[in-house]
């Protein structure tokens, strides 16, 4: 009985953590809730940017920031793409300041560097664990998916 409580605890809590999707599962963020940074620029790069599947916060939309501009609203399995001004960049999440509902009420900031160089495609993943709960990371250029 004790090893089935024990396992029990560990399964609850694991499912919190999220998964990153496999290619085939991603979608891109609708139109509707990409907000900036999409025109073409000389000297620029590109940020791309995907959520995490997740228990945790999935029936919310995460802000996405772009130097604390809000980006794009993103859902669990997106991803999106911004261009971006080649120089030091802060890509960022944050409660989503469009959302009225309780979602929109929690506190959330986290923020990266993101040094871009003019042609240079920089990878972030959007994640969500029982240890930090929401956090934004880097992806290495050749991380392994």
């Amino acid at each position: 009985m004790r090893l089935l409580s024990v396992v029990s605890c560990l399964l609850i809590l694991a499912g919190c953590s999220s998964w990153q999707p496999q290619p085939e599962e991603i979608k891109p963020v609708p139109a509707e809730r990409v907000l900036a940074f999409q025109q073409p620029l000389e000297n620029a790069g590109e940020i791309v940017v995907t959520r995490d599947f997740g228990w945790r916060g999935g029936g919310c939309y995460i802000a996405l920031l772009i130097d604390r501009e809000l980006a794009a609203r993103i859902h669990v399995g997106e991803q999106v793409r911004f261009q971006v001004p080649a120089g030091a960049r802060i890509v960022g999440i944050g409660t989503d300041p469009l959302d009225d509902s309780l979602c929109g009420k929690l506190s959330l900031r986290r923020e990266k560097l993101a040094k871009v160089v003019a042609g240079q495609t920089l990878e972030f993943r959007v994640i969500s664990g029982n240890d930090v709960g929401f956090d934004i990371l880097p992806v290495a250029p050749d991380a392994e998916r």
